[in-house]
């Protein structure tokens, strides 16, 4: 058989799988390793998926979405970044994942460095790597509480850096950007001549802190490239639908681009994304209320036990450190407590070195189950 490309062999396996995998096969598991949403999708929402498909609009959309998703995306971005945007800066994709792959295949040449977040989501560095691009971990420490620094940013950009790529609310941390940092990283790219590629997944989800997008500080739109999804914000995982905001006049461009990673989104996703965003709003008030409770419930349970944890702001993750318990391999360790409490929690190393001895706690579950599954973790030592 022939080889692999090298590239795809320099791609890591992804522990958040690993171990939810692991999980599914174990009979009456509590798994609290994956965000993913546990509300039923609103009516409206489905019905308009069911309308497209009745109404046999299967065809072909524009690369870039049907103008009045567009529309509706650009809305929203321009409410929450309170920078106006256009509807021409806005295409739609198969959800953020593919946005992040889109964007990146627009800004990174062949061994280009992008600056990623140590911990970070792991498909930043993943992407980039199939990509032929160079992933550079910036440090996010404890002592910062996991806030970026910018000194440490700036000492890591090279002449081949291309892009920096922040995360706000932060997949695994929960940490969320104030203004002052937020407005500091815009400014230090463009001082040193680098893209922002932001990625906004959870930016429905904050606690007593506003969510600030990089775009607010962009002006006419120079330098952010923002990736969103409905996946987390209407619990639309498997609909796979998102949008990436671009800067002006890359219509043409984009297009063209569109046309050779996805061509277009599924119709019914599209008219789903539409009824969503300009729809009623009850499943976004319901589920924050109940990331918050959740947040709270949980970190009741670590308190009692002594388990240090970070005190999440954003998203729906919970960041814990077990580092007394896990004996310094935390990725075995999670692997240890599925066999023997039949709960799967995301060990920190599947984030970044950083993560060592830290796991992530999903928070979009059942409160009982989630509760109960935490029970099961032993006190600090």
């Amino acid at each position: 058989m022939p080889s692999l490309a090298a590239h795809v062999r320099t791609v890591d396996p992804n522990q958040i799988r690993e171990i939810t995998q692991a999980a599914w096969a174990v009979p009456n598991a509590v798994v609290l390793s994956i965000g993913e949403p546990g509300f039923p999708t609103p009516a409206h929402i489905l019905a308009a998926a069911e309308a497209t498909l009745a109404r046999d609009e299967t065809g072909y959309t524009p690369n870039a979405g049907i103008a009045p998703l567009r529309g509706a995306f650009a809305e929203r971005v321009s409410r929450l970044s309170g920078n106006p945007v256009d509807p021409s800066r806005v295409f739609v994709t198969a959800g953020a994942q593919q946005g992040l792959h889109l964007a990146m295949s627009l800004l990174l040449d062949a061994g280009n460095e992008i600056l990623v977040p140590n911990p970070g989501y792991p498909t930043f560095a993943m992407t980039a790597r199939l990509l032929h691009a160079v992933p550079v971990d910036y440090p996010l420490h404890p002592a910062n509480g996991f806030q970026p620094r910018i000194e440490d940013i700036d000492a890591r950009i090279t002449g081949r850096t291309r892009v920096l790529l922040l995360n706000s609310p932060s997949n695994p941390l929960g940490s969320v950007f104030s203004a002052d940092l937020t407005r500091g990283l815009v400014e230090l790219a463009r001082r040193r001549g680098l893209w922002i590629l932001s990625d906004e997944c959870y930016e429905a989800f904050t606690y007593d802190v506003p969510h600030v997008s990089p775009l607010e500080f962009d002006g006419a739109g120079e330098l952010v490239v923002a990736s969103h999804t409905l996946s987390k914000t209407y619990g639309l995982t498997g609909l796979r639908i998102g949008a990436l905001v671009t800067p002006p006049g890359m219509e043409a461009r984009m297009s063209t681009i569109m046309e050779s990673i996805v061509s277009c989104v599924a119709s019914p996703s599209q008219y789903a994304a539409l009824a969503a965003l300009t729809g009623p709003q009850d499943y976004v008030q319901t589920a924050a209320a109940h990331y918050r409770a959740n947040r709270d419930a949980a970190s009741a349970v670590l308190a009692e036990k002594g388990l240090p944890f970070l005190a999440a702001q954003g998203a729906f993750y919970l960041w814990a450190d077990l580092s007394s318990v896990s004996g310094g391999n935390i990725r075995e360790w999670t692997r240890r407590f599925l066999a023997e409490s039949q709960v799967a929690l995301a060990p920190g190393t599947a984030f970044g070195s950083i993560g060592e001895g830290w796991v992530r706690i999903a928070l979009c579950g059942g409160r009982e189950e989630l509760v109960e599954g935490l029970s099961r973790l032993p006190a600090q030592v």
